[in-house]
């Protein structure tokens, strides 16, 4: 896993392996979001529109919506509100503005009930108007307080004025015909002057005459987030952190998983692999704390990433590796054939094979069985933290059975030295993989009569054999 990539049969492998500790986190985090929803209680928005008439180009539309959220208009609006326990600057982070199509001005306002989501974006939306119209109409310029009317009454005093001019002006060449002529032509650029001002002045009013198109809508629905999105949005964030940190956890994982990598870290050769049915395990005294039942609850004590094989098509079939492993034992030990069984302290799976194996070759509590040849076993739980091992008796050395994906490196060669302590040659190792569930066995097979293996464990079984 650590230097795979991720596929679909990984994921796969995590949800057969681990599908109710990751509905149970699913269930967290639905719940994490309806607190969180209960925390941040649901708001409601409510949009005004403003029309902007004439022609207003792009930069000038982002300059209104800058207006419309400016402190001086949402801060009239505050005061239009009457709501004292509510701060402008909050009421400026409530309320947004954005330019639309055909110079509209959306505004729009958020609160926690519809009703004054409602009010605040109406109130904003007529506060801004009135705002834009102070400005166009010059009210802070005191050199255009006479207004359009001003001008328009100056146009008409120097149109008079030129035609009496014009009327008295001496056709000849005097000098009072000059000076009469020089004047005419003042008045004129005076009141081309006048006239540029007074069209600007228009401009600017038509501009000013902006109106609220339509009242805001009392809103029936929150505003996102809801609370049905934070829930599942709580959901989903717990069920893909629990699925990245299992993928996180894989390739962080130093458990081997490979025959060969465990055969170097024992420094023996792998004599088979052997199938253990997927049926209920026994559970025993020391694994009955509240925190071992609560991780069989959810699934999480047996390793997911470790593929469940396939088993043979009968009982006898799968007995058939068994037999073979016993074989390869009598092949390589001399007489007496007596070996310990050596089984890491928690290893269910291993602990069941190194039974049955066992039972196959022949406990030493039945002598008459091993009349096949078979060497006698003795099984031997030892823990991995602190490694103890009984010293060698009549044993021709030590066989360790373990199941794959389960045990570091390290740990394996702590094993590995506490048999040579105790006098121990490894002679051999046998894989455990776990299959789908006990197969059936035919009809025509006979039962196996194969005595019960001695489990005892490795700190208090020194020197029984």
């Amino acid at each position: 896993m650590s230097d795979d990539t991720i596929r679909l049969v990984t994921l796969g492998r995590i949800f057969r392996g681990r599908w109710r500790l990751l509905a149970v986190l699913t269930v967290v985090g639905a719940l994490a979001g309806y607190g969180t929803s209960v925390v941040f209680p649901p708001r409601y928005t409510a949009s005004a529109s403003v029309l902007l008439p004439g022609q207003w180009e792009e930069r000038e539309l982002l300059t209104q919506v800058d207006i419309a959220t400016s402190s001086s208009v949402v801060d009239l609006a505050a005061a239009k509100l009457g709501r004292p326990d509510v701060s402008g600057e909050e009421l400026r982070e409530r309320v947004t503005a954005q330019a639309a199509d055909g110079n509209i001005i959306t505004i729009s306002g958020t609160a926690d009930t519809p009703a004054r989501a409602q009010r605040l974006a109406d109130q904003v939306a007529q506060q801004f108007v009135g705002f834009a119209r102070r400005i166009a109409g010059g009210s802070t310029d005191p050199d255009a307080a006479t207004g359009t009317d001003a001008l328009r009454q100056k146009v008409v005093e120097t149109d008079r004025r030129i035609t009496d001019l014009a009327a008295a002006a001496d056709p000849g060449r005097t000098v009072e015909g000059a000076q009469a002529r020089t004047s005419l032509e003042k008045l004129r650029t005076s009141l081309e002057e006048a006239m540029t001002k007074l069209a600007e002045a228009d401009r600017a009013s038509d501009k000013a005459g902006m109106v609220v198109m339509d009242a805001a809508a009392r809103p029936t629905g929150a505003a996102p987030p809801t609370r049905g999105q934070l829930i599942a949005a709580g959901a989903l964030l717990f069920f893909l952190l629990a699925v990245v940190g299992h993928l996180v956890a894989a390739r962080m994982n130093r458990r081997l998983r490979t025959e060969a990598d465990i055969a170097a870290a024992l420094g023996s050769a792998v004599l088979g692999t052997v199938d253990v049915p997927g049926e209920p395990r026994a559970h025993r005294a020391e694994n009955r704390g509240p925190w071992a039942r609560i991780r069989r609850l959810l699934g999480a004590d047996t390793p997911w990433d470790v593929p469940i094989q396939q088993g043979p098509g009968d009982e006898a079939g799968m007995l058939i590796r068994y037999r073979r492993v016993c074989v390869r034992l009598r092949d390589r030990i001399p007489a007496p054939r007596r070996l310990l069984v050596v089984v890491p302290d928690g290893d269910e799976i291993a602990r069941r094979a190194a039974g049955q194996l066992a039972a196959e070759a022949g406990s030493d509590l039945s002598p008459s069985s091993s009349s096949r040849g078979f060497p006698l076993l003795r099984v031997v739980e030892v823990s991995v933290d602190r490694p103890i091992v009984p010293d060698r008796d009549t044993e021709s050395g030590a066989l360790v059975v373990l199941s794959a994906g389960s045990w570091t490196a390290e740990e394996l060669a702590g094993l590995a030295e506490a048999c040579a302590d105790g006098g121990h040659e490894v002679v051999g190792t046998v894989v455990a993989d776990p299959v789908d569930a006990r197969p059936t066995r035919p009809a025509g097979d006979p039962p196996d009569t194969g005595a019960p293996a001695l489990a005892m464990r490795g700190h208090a079984a020194g020197g029984a054999l």
